[in-house]
């Protein structure tokens, strides 16, 4: 076989993996597990809606159609020998697709036939089939879609905060384009951009489950064509530090104020990605987290309701700390987390928060293992990453209370964005 194959060990999890480098540069991160009644398969190519400026080689830079990357996640579907829908309703498998900022995967889950499921995935994906006049036809269907999410207040107060944090970046610009951006696609464009990005040294498959390694390995071998490898030149974002204003509101028919506050933050190298992350999740926790006096206080002000999260946002050359929920008084979660960032940065992180907020990412982190498709999504970050597997888990331990101070102290207060959605006024 064409592989150069090496076994990732975690002992603190008690987990290892298969990690192969194709000779065409395919990336296969494989968890077998014996004992799991489901499988999880995902195909899936580091190109997302950001990326609608890039160039080969020494090529000039070429612009396309907001939206075309995950226009072109729906159109592979359909190929010159039918629809993959209709042949994962034959082996009962469950399949889907998704396109975010930064990755397009293609993805099947099944308890049983996963080698029929298996050569599906590879065989439709591997075989792009675009026409004029399917183009056409899909062109009205993603406009519906695209209406429909301009209706989804969760949706809409998202980029709301996307527009007033970014000025250049294309990371706030709808995932699906809009209905002018869309109508620009062609079918050779489809093409141009699948070539591109769909080149197997941009792609990565992901399994996890109860099948032979070998056998999986095998059939990809079998379906992967070997070329010379594309280097893809991803456009550098002029994009300013600061944010372009700190506060937006839009009425629509909601009960209670809907709120995301964004914190834009420097985007990272891929080399301390994983410290990063790390740092940065244990600060969430500790500032607002579950566990943490500032939650609990929050909720019995009736400020925040058991639907308030947060999330570490990033990608290419972007990365920003987001908290998001319902709420009377947006303006004083705002206020209120800022104030808690503060007094960490100044006072320090608390050694026994910082262990009771350690133990619980260690925890989540273990319990991901669990699960196929969350193991499976752990791989797809270090794919496009370029992060180890494991890395998270492993780094988490290295840690201490001084390095969440730190990551609070890199934190700009100016760049405290908070997008609102309220309700209707009587």
């Amino acid at each position: 076989m064409s592989f150069e194959k090496q076994i990732v060990s975690c002992p603190e999890a008690g987990e290892s993996c298969i990690y192969a480098t194709h000779s065409s540069g395919l990336k296969v991160y494989i968890s077998e597990k014996k004992n799991f009644a489901a499988n999880y398969a995902v195909f899936g190519t580091r190109y997302g809606s950001v990326d609608t400026e890039f160039a080969l080689g020494g090529e000039n830079m070429h612009k396309t159609p907001e939206g075309i990357a995950h226009f072109l996640e729906h159109k592979l579907f359909e190929g010159e020998d039918g629809d993959a829908f209709e042949k994962y309703a034959v082996t009962g498998a469950l399949a889907n697709a998704y396109t975010s900022f930064d990755r397009t995967c293609y993805l099947f889950s099944c308890a049983d036939r996963f080698y029929e499921n298996l050569d599906i995935l590879l065989s439709f994906v591997t075989s792009p089939y675009f026409t004029p006049e399917t183009v056409n036809k899909e062109q009205g269907i993603i406009g519906q879609e695209i209406r429909m999410y301009e209706d989804a207040p969760g949706w809409r107060v998202l980029f709301n905060l996307f527009r007033i944090m970014y000025s250049n970046h294309p990371v706030k610009v709808e995932i699906a384009g809009t209905v002018s951006s869309i109508a620009k696609i062609t079918d050779k464009t489809l093409y141009d951009c699948y070539n591109t990005f769909y080149d197997p040294s941009n792609m990565f498959i992901c399994l996890c489950g109860n099948f032979e390694s070998e056998k999986a390995l095998e059939m990809i071998d079998d379906k992967i064509k070997t070329s010379d490898k594309v280097q893809i030149r991803r456009s550098d974002f002029d994009e300013p530090d600061s944010v372009v204003s700190s506060y937006t509101e839009q009425e629509m028919m909601v009960a209670m104020p809907l709120f995301v506050i964004g914190i834009k933050d420097v985007p990272v190298s891929s080399e301390m990605l994983a410290e990063k992350k790390a740092a940065t999740e244990l600060l969430l926790e500790m500032c607002v987290g579950r566990i943490s006096p500032l939650y609990t206080e929050l909720l019995e002000k009736g400020l925040i309701n058991t639907n308030f999260g947060t999330e570490y946002f990033y990608g290419n050359s972007y990365a920003a700390l987001i908290f998001e929920g319902e709420s009377k008084d947006p303006e004083a979660v705002r206020s209120a987390i800022s104030d808690e960032i503060k007094r960490i940065a100044e006072s320090g992180a608390d050694p026994e928060l910082f262990y009771d907020a350690l133990k619980k990412i260690y925890g989540r982190e273990i319990r991901k293992f669990n699960y196929a498709e969350e193991t499976v999504d752990g791989f797809i970050n270090c794919a496009v990453d370029g992060t180890e597997p494991y890395s998270d888990l492993k780094v988490l331990k290295t840690l201490t209370a001084d390095d969440v101070t730190a990551r609070a102290r890199e934190l700009n207060p100016k760049n405290f964005a908070l997008s609102v959605i309220k309700p209707p006024k009587k």
